[in-house]
């Protein structure tokens, strides 16, 4: 992998981790499209650090209010049943099947997901979810309203964001909405169960760089992840104040047009289902 590169994918991963839109599907994408080898799984687990670094700064006083209560939580039984004490613990909760299916599924993660079929399908199908999800929505809870089912439903949508082309915003947004929470709640539970996630998921990928035939040396992926961070906060900024007012349907629209697009060009014989192969 070269510099400018690393660059390009840097910059297509902080422009469309928090969108509805998966940044995996188009990280993979515009690999396939430039002629380069696939980044592989560990490039977008590391590079993802940034975007969650970026959701870090934006929500920090909040997060840190979540970790001090969640402390407290932990030995004094009058901070339990603190508001944040308990988002602490419920995002602990829906992390917990990200971690089960990102052990059992690695091979599958690595190699037979990033396939561009799938990545078009996923694409188009639960972008039609989301339209589903944001045209029914009752959007009368809040995070207040937050429980362990409702946490781990939200934890088993953050999960099928292991497929590119699914999109952990998109997932978990969706899972939101109809379990009745408006879009701002909805997508600000899914930024803060990323946190843990992401960061588990791109530490365990760490020593994955530049070995087993990835193609991202360390170099370009440090890069990739420092543009990935400045990009990726502007990109929260605007989301949050966007949904406030706005639906997700021209998110919607652009999913299914790009999967159907990218259906074209694979059929078509323009791109090779598994273009760009690890260390290609």
């Amino acid at each position: 992998m070269g510099w400018f590169e690393a660059l390009v994918l840097g910059l297509v991963q902080g422009l469309t981790e928090f969108l509805p839109i998966s940044s995996s599907a188009h990280v993979r994408i515009v690999a396939a499209l430039s002629g380069w080898g696939d980044p592989g799984a560990a490039f977008t687990a590391v590079t993802q650090i940034g975007t969650e670094l970026a959701v870090i700064l934006y929500f920090g006083p909040k997060i840190g209010r979540i970790l001090r209560a969640w402390f407290f939580s932990i030995y004094r039984p009058d901070w339990r049943r603190d508001p944040d004490a308990r988002l602490g613990w419920l995002i602990i909760v829906g992390s917990l099947p990200i971690v089960v299916l990102g052990l059992l599924l690695q091979d599958e993660i690595d190699k037979a997901f990033r396939d561009l079929r799938i990545t078009a399908t996923t694409l188009i199908v639960f972008g039609l979810i989301l339209l589903f999800a944001d045209r029914t929505a009752k959007q009368q809870r809040t995070l207040d309203h937050l429980n362990v089912p409702h946490g781990l439903a939200y934890g088993f949508a953050q999960a099928l964001a292991l497929i590119p082309g699914v999109s952990r915003s998109g997932g978990t947004t969706s899972a939101g909405l109809l379990m009745g929470y408006t879009r701002s709640e909805a997508a600000e539970y899914s930024f803060l169960l990323a946190v843990p996630a992401v960061f588990g998921s791109g530490l365990y990928k760490l020593t994955d760089i530049g070995k087993n035939g990835e193609n991202a040396q360390w170099g370009p992926t440090i890069l990739a992840t420092l543009v990935a961070f400045g990009v990726g906060y502007l990109v929260i900024a605007w989301l949050m104040a966007y949904i406030k007012k706005r639906s997700f349907v021209p998110f919607v629209i652009y999913r299914v047009v790009l999967g159907v697009v990218l259906f074209g060009l694979v059929f078509g014989g323009v791109l090779d289902p598994n273009a760009g192969p690890a260390g290609g």
